[in-house]
């Protein structure tokens, strides 16, 4: 288990690779962490990302395993995806802004590292960025008037909208032939990049509501109508890139 990770998620995660060993046996190939835990970056906010790939999937043996995937998901905020060996190129081909931003940021827990070697295909990761991009700024409009003058409820939305906003800045990055850094970093400098003044204090009030931190209804409005203008500014350069 990764040492840099706090103690409470490491021994959740612990406790619940091995009830995935024992539950699936040697159907478990790998479980892999993704996201913000293999970087060792988790905030309060964050999800715990684990990817078990399986041979096949048995009902029974998924079944006894809820148990445990609920106390897991319980006490530190486990997501896990469960995918079959064969699925795993399909699943990159379907879904590549996702599995680009997996390949460039995990870990192997156990079994093999089902993404060595892996070329996600530019024109797949390009075309899921700009539906990505635009789901997100669709969803935050309509967020936007549906939690209207509820500051808590805002600060949730932004908090769960800035890891997928930092991961396609990160990935953008990347196919305009720049050196991968943390997807944080990614989107500072994106914002940065537009010249407008105004975004240090709303990449501070995303750092703010991600850390739980409240936010005042002036604030939390601001900060998500400037993270739908993000959505929407990297998306037209997503569309800019050649495949």
């Amino acid at each position: 288990m990764p040492t840099d990770l706090p103690e409470p998620i490491a021994q959740g995660l612990s406790t619940f690779l091995d009830a995935a060993r024992g539950v699936f046996g040697d159907r478990l190939k790998a479980a892999v962490l993704y996201g913000s835990g293999a970087e060792g970056r988790l905030r309060p906010s964050s999800d715990v990302n684990l990817l078990l790939v399986l041979t096949s999937f048995d009902a029974s043996q998924a079944a006894a395993l809820r148990g445990p995937f609920a106390v897991a998901r319980a006490a530190i905020r486990l997501e896990a995806m469960f995918l079959l060996e064969a699925e795993v190129t399909p699943a990159i081909e379907s879904f590549g802004q996702k599995f680009s931003d997996i390949v460039r940021r995990h870990r192997v827990l156990y079994g093999a590292d089902p993404f060595a070697g892996v070329q996600v295909p530019r024109p797949a990761v390009i075309f899921r960025l700009k539906q990505v991009l635009l789901n997100l700024a669709v969803r935050l409009r309509a967020e936007y008037v549906e939690r209207g003058a509820t500051p808590e409820r805002i600060a949730a939305l932004i908090a769960d909208s800035a890891g997928p906003l930092r991961s396609c800045a990160a990935t953008l990055r990347e196919l305009e032939g720049q050196p991968a850094v943390p997807p944080k970093e990614a989107l500072a400098e994106f914002a940065a990049g537009l010249g407008e003044t105004g975004w240090e204090a709303t990449l501070a009030n995303i750092t703010e509501a991600r850390e739980r931190h409240p936010l005042d209804a002036a604030a939390a409005d601001e900060t998500l109508l400037r993270l739908t203008a993000l959505a929407e500014r990297l998306r037209e350069r997503a569309s800019a890139l050649p495949s």
